[in-house]
């Protein structure tokens, strides 16, 4: 099962400081050892921008955003590829552990693989 987790109350303009190299350092470890079990499927950014393509009538428009509020995510993500929603919630507080106080968001993302389609019919 896939989970993209990430901060929803993420503040871009928030005063932070930067993180201790302890911090740094057993952030890698955590890191290495997801990736290293397979549990890290990629880790990203998105950025405020945005360009939606719409289809109406046959007829492509491109519009540049941003439409939606993208702050959140701008901290960074991780999808993370795990038994259940109760693993995802082990590895995210794992996480939590280490960077300190605030949420994670844990959502489910479905694949094709997720889908019940009937082949038969």
């Amino acid at each position: 099962m896939l989970f993209m987790v990430y901060d929803p109350n993420f503040d871009p303009n928030a005063n932070v400081e930067p993180p201790s190299p302890e911090m740094m350092e057993e952030m890698g470890r955590f890191i290495q050892e997801a990736t290293q079990s397979g549990v890290v499927v990629t880790t990203g950014a998105l950025t405020p921008q945005s360009t939606r393509l719409r289809m109406s009538n046959g007829n492509f428009t491109v519009t540049d955003g941003p439409f939606v509020e993208l702050k959140e995510l701008m901290a960074g993500f991780a999808v993370i590829d795990v038994g259940s929603l109760e693993e995802a919630i082990e590895w995210s507080k794992r996480f939590r552990r280490i960077i300190g106080d605030g949420e994670s968001e844990i959502v489910q993302v479905f694949t094709p693989g997720d889908m019940d389609f009937d082949h038969t019919a």
